[in-house]
């Protein structure tokens, strides 16, 4: 059975209610991912038990239920009583090979943050969640993990009625930007600095021999978020709701809600339905992850200052300068993606006049990256092809080519290096609509077929040509909800 720990309710009293689960009437397991299943040592394998745990309708042996409480700002606005409103945490798993990972539900009924909702979840949202963070994990980005979808065999109402689902989760932690907020407004100094602490000790146990431990905490977080940032960047996620509660401590992608991937490249994408001034567009996702760490700082800030009044001008150094610690990570990570190994120093502008060159054209983001490295055997007529003016590209591939003859290296190896990092499927927005809207009609084939590509994300398989291309032209623009 799991082997369960609980660090958090032994050393974090006061940032949690205990609780537990609604009883659902009929749980049946949906999606269950064995894999994960088996790397935090979870042996069982019987469905039906495993929907009774993982539904609430029967304790997970050894865990101790617990909604957690935080703040937010939610685009911009501060509330300062927030939480856990359906969700809990069943604890923490060590796993194997010694990780500690949070387990928690989502959509098990309400609890006392509920704030009047009724705390269920519904089976699109469940899966959604499932399909874009097995997905990001393939894509080899920080996140969240999905263990299991099990149906309760009840209806919730949303948009539409929907059937019920409780979605199972595992995370390197639940501790949010919105923690500190809440330890800060509510709390003081002196939680803060437990907080802090812990936070260190889960996550960056490294630093905790710092000087200053609360601004060890903020460079770390800050260098955590600018690396999983730039990654989305690269690969033309769109998070949706970034608002302090949706980030991590931790550096991991978190809540699915209203995320999707671009289809055409546009810097000023925006897909949920609520996000009406573009706040959390694509191009503006470094620069809210930069307003989202000044809350993180200004939580922290007494404590920092109660080690060393100094500090004060550090932390805000650090955060003046957070900027370039994102353009690293960024061009970083894009340099794999252009075929490139070594390091220049023009290589920064190098990218950002790609970015530049690709808005307004159409270009399928996923697909231009692909081209990119057909184009060193075909020439430029590949990526050409993807642009709504065949010579947009041109002069900025001629520079590209110039960068790479700096770098000798064989056109077909070259090619396979930068296949082996851009992937070929993503869950597509039109796609995942579709299955998860079979499967909210009891069909889950098409779910498990979109699973199984994006989660074998970059070598081309035959039959699989449909997965490759965005939305059919003449389909409405993708339009997503919170709700997950």
């Amino acid at each position: 059975m799991l082997n369960f720990d609980h660090s958090l309710a032994r050393e974090l009293d006061g940032f949690y209610v205990p609780w537990q689960a609604a009883q659902p009437p009929a749980p049946r397991m949906a999606v269950w991912n064995a894999a994960l299943a088996e790397a935090i040592g979870l042996t069982e394998t019987d469905q039906d038990q495993l929907a009774r745990w993982f539904s609430g309708a029967e304790e997970v042996p050894g865990s101790q239920p617990l909604a957690l409480v935080y703040a937010g700002h939610q685009f911009g606005h501060f509330n300062p009583q927030l939480g856990d409103g359906r969700a809990l945490l069943l604890g923490e798993v060590i796993a194997p090979d010694g990780a500690r990972l949070d387990l928690q539900f989502k959509g098990s009924g309400p609890t006392p943050y509920s704030r009047q909702g009724d705390g269920k979840c519904g089976l699109g949202p469940a899966l959604r969640e499932y399909l874009i963070s097995e997905a990001m994990a393939a894509l080899g980005v920080p996140t969240t993990r999905s263990l299991a979808v099990v149906l309760t065999g009840e209806g919730v109402w949303r948009e539409t009625p929907q059937p019920g689902a409780v979605l199972a989760r595992v995370a390197s932690s639940h501790l949010r930007v919105g923690t500190f907020e809440w330890a800060a407004a509510h709390k003081g100094r002196e939680a803060v600095e437990q907080l802090a602490d812990y936070a260190l000790r889960r996550h960056f146990p490294e630093r905790l021999g710092e000087r200053n431990r609360p601004l060890a905490l903020l460079d770390a977080v800050c260098e955590a978020q600018a690396a999983l940032v730039a990654r989305w960047m690269n690969l033309g996620f769109v998070h949706g709701v970034m608002n302090t509660d949706n980030v991590t401590i931790s550096g991991e992608t978190i809540d699915f809600g209203p995320c999707a991937f671009l289809d055409a490249y546009s810097a000023g994408q925006v897909f949920s339905s609520i996000d009406r001034q573009g706040r959390y567009a694509f191009a503006n996702q470094p620069v809210v992850c930069r307003w989202n760490l000044y809350r993180l700082a200004s939580a922290l800030i007494e404590a920092i200052v109660e080690v060393d009044e100094g500090d004060n001008e550090a932390a805000r150094v650090m955060l003046e300068q957070w900027g370039a610690r994102y353009d690293r990570h960024w061009i970083a990570a894009l340099r794999p993606k252009l075929g490139l190994t070594l390091a220049e120093e023009g290589d920064l502008a190098l990218g950002q006049a790609l970015f530049a060159a690709l808005e307004g054209q159409g270009a399928d983001f996923t697909r231009l990256f692909r081209a990119l490295g057909a184009s060193l055997e075909e020439g430029y007529g590949a990526v050409a092809a993807e642009c709504t003016d065949p010579a947009a590209l041109q002069e900025w591939w001629n520079q590209w080519q110039a960068r790479l003859a700096r770098e000798a290296a064989p056109a077909e190896q070259r090619r396979a290096a930068m296949d082996a990092v851009n992937p070929l499927y993503i869950p597509r927005n039109h796609l995942t609509d579709a299955a998860l809207k079979a499967a909210e009609g009891g069909d889950f084939a098409p779910f498990s077929e979109l699973l199984d590509v994006v989660t074998q994300p970059f070598v081309r398989r035959e039959g699989l040509e449909r997965f490759e291309h965005g939305a059919p032209a003449g389909t409405p623009p993708h339009v997503t909800y919170c709700g997950t």
